[in-house]
């Protein structure tokens, strides 16, 4: 039986852009527990066409041509207020930010509560469904968790909320934009786990939207594969990931499954040590007082010119380490030392100076670039304050902007006028002014497709290749560390619990929780079809 049908569906763009529509000429269906994987780059139209079969889309992207049906019936026109009482009913949408799709200031049981008071039903029968449905997506003490603000909850936890508010009236259609992106790889691998047994429990069809070809292996029946508003490629998934047919498909798929050029082990120049470092983090008063052990007794050695990737899942102290080695907290034990100098409570003029040599790329890289200045005057910034004429660090910039890939042009405009990816491009040509001897990359690519992500891993290689630099590469994607890492630190609950040559443990694990993290990773399917 279809549930969703969509034909020839054509959408348009605000005039001005390069492309006269968003979508052009869509058509795909979605059968009764059926699982469709929707892929494809930022920018391909994915999310356009899930708002589109949601009655969703802004004024600024009219429809042209085409058609959606819905259970055999034709869709009302966009943002018809007959998709009221569609919505939650009928089908449903989980989007990709929990945090954002959660009130703040309500209960998570008040706000699930009131999508069924929308539709009518009585009290006593809408605590009873709440009840029920947050049982079924497998959270803990349902009656308490219904009780938590969303800021009490984990990124998993958020999720499976958001997934049992558009479960909640049993939808014959469940469209999921990117629901596990931001989560590290065991919360994902539970997400899918519960989508895909909702799926086969209840018989919802499901309209999956993801960038990632290691998601599409683990729960699709069939997939459509869009780039530039167009679909590409589409069939029943097996096929299709054993012989992709389109260059667009195959690049996809290889960014899924790359892994870094293996190098020879170093024994010396060690650039920074870290030994036996503890962080605890402290809060409150004198009567409430609170510590939370973030870091405990981690070492490591960054030796020159080589990628360590720290992995772990959410709030296992990956980011707290990081900033004890940027000095940006004061350890609680332990010591650091840069070039055989100990630097553990380096303060003044001196820890200026190491500043300039030890640099940072930060995860979001819409965040990270202030709107109002240009990117030049960004990347040119940190030499001036270092004592480099303007001229000099214009230079300096425009150069950096063309080994980032960028023309030295680009110095001029100003962040909104770059992609995600351009913009970490910029944010790591800013990192680079400095001639840093170490970088720091914390989660730098998580924000990004799977195949920028490529690119950006390629330059940072390309980079440190031609520069010398050493790193420390921060990423709860266990496939990212594979394709960027010489050696690996794996943390759990603040320590280290596995660390070495990154091809040896990914081979061969010594550690339980490094077995679980690659087994929760995503597309180990594919990954041994790569490897064939």
């Amino acid at each position: 039986m279809t549930i969703l049908s969509i034909n020839n569906l054509s959408v348009g763009l605000p005039d001005g852009g390069d492309r006269d529509l968003a979508v052009e000429g869509v058509t795909f269906s979605v059968g009764k527990g059926e699982t469709l994987c929707l892929v494809g780059e930022s920018g391909s139209g994915k999310s356009v066409v899930a708002q589109a079969v949601m009655g969703m889309l802004p004024l600024q992207l009219p429809v042209k041509s085409g058609n959606i049906e819905f259970m055999g019936a034709p869709l009302p026109a966009q943002r018809d207020p007959a998709y009221l009482a569609m919505r939650s009913v009928r089908m449903a949408m989980i989007f990709q930010d929990a945090g954002a799709s959660l009130d703040p200031l309500q209960r998570v049981g008040d706000q699930l509560e009131e999508i069924a008071l929308v539709h009518g039903i009585d009290r006593a029968t809408r605590k009873k469904m709440v009840a029920d449905i947050l049982d079924a997506v497998h959270l803990p003490d349902p009656k308490k968790l219904a009780r938590a603000y969303p800021h009490q909850l984990s990124g998993g936890q958020a999720q499976r909320v958001v997934i049992a508010a558009a479960l909640l009236l049993n939808p014959e259609l469940l469209i999921a934009d990117e629901p596990t992106t931001a989560l590290d790889v065991t919360t994902q691998a539970e997400i899918l786990e519960l989508i895909e047994e909702l799926r086969r429990d209840r018989g919802t069809a499901v309209l999956f939207i993801t960038h990632d070809f290691g998601v599409v292996s683990d729960i699709a029946d069939r997939v459509v594969v869009m780039r530039k508003g167009e679909v590409v490629e589409s069939g029943e998934a097996a096929p299709l990931l054993r012989n992709p047919q389109h260059p667009y498909t195959r690049t996809l798929l290889a960014a899924a499954t790359s892994r870094a050029a293996p190098r020879d082990a170093v024994d010396k120049s060690a650039v920074m040590t870290a030994q036996n470092i503890c962080l605890t983090y402290k809060s409150g008063g004198p009567f409430n007082r609170r510590e939370v052990e973030a870091v405990k007794d981690v070492s490591l050695t960054l030796h020159k010119g080589r990628t360590t990737a720290v992995v772990g899942e959410s709030g296992s102290g990956k980011s707290s380490f990081a900033r004890c080695l940027l000095r940006l907290e004061d350890v609680t034990s332990g010591t650091l030392t840069f070039e055989g100098r100990d630097i553990t409570h380096l303060e003044g003029a001196e820890m200026q100076a190491l500043r300039k040599r030890i640099q940072v790329v930060l995860q979001d890289p819409f965040g990270a670039l202030n709107p109002r200045r240009t990117i030049g005057s960004a990347i040119a910034e940190g030499p001036i304050i270092h004592g480099a004429t303007r001229a000099d660090a214009r230079a300096k910039a425009e150069n950096l902007l063309e080994m980032v890939g960028l023309t030295p042009q680009a110095y001029d405009r100003h962040p909104h006028e770059f992609s995600g990816g351009q913009r970490q491009r910029i944010c790591i040509a800013r990192a680079l002014a400095l001639d840093p001897d170490v970088l720091i990359a914390d989660e730098s690519v998580s924000a990004l497709d799977v195949s920028i992500q490529a690119q950006v891993l390629a330059l940072f290689r390309d980079l440190q290749q031609r520069l010398g630099f050493t790193m420390l590469f921060i990423t709860h994607d266990l496939r990212v560390a594979a394709a960027i890492a010489d050696d690996l630190l794996v943390m759990q609950n603040g320590r280290a619990v596995e660390y070495g040559n990154a091809a040896e443990i990914f081979a061969n694990p010594s550690q339980d929780y490094t077995k679980a993290l690659l087994a929760a990773a995503p597309g180990q399917d594919l990954t041994a079809v790569s490897a064939a």
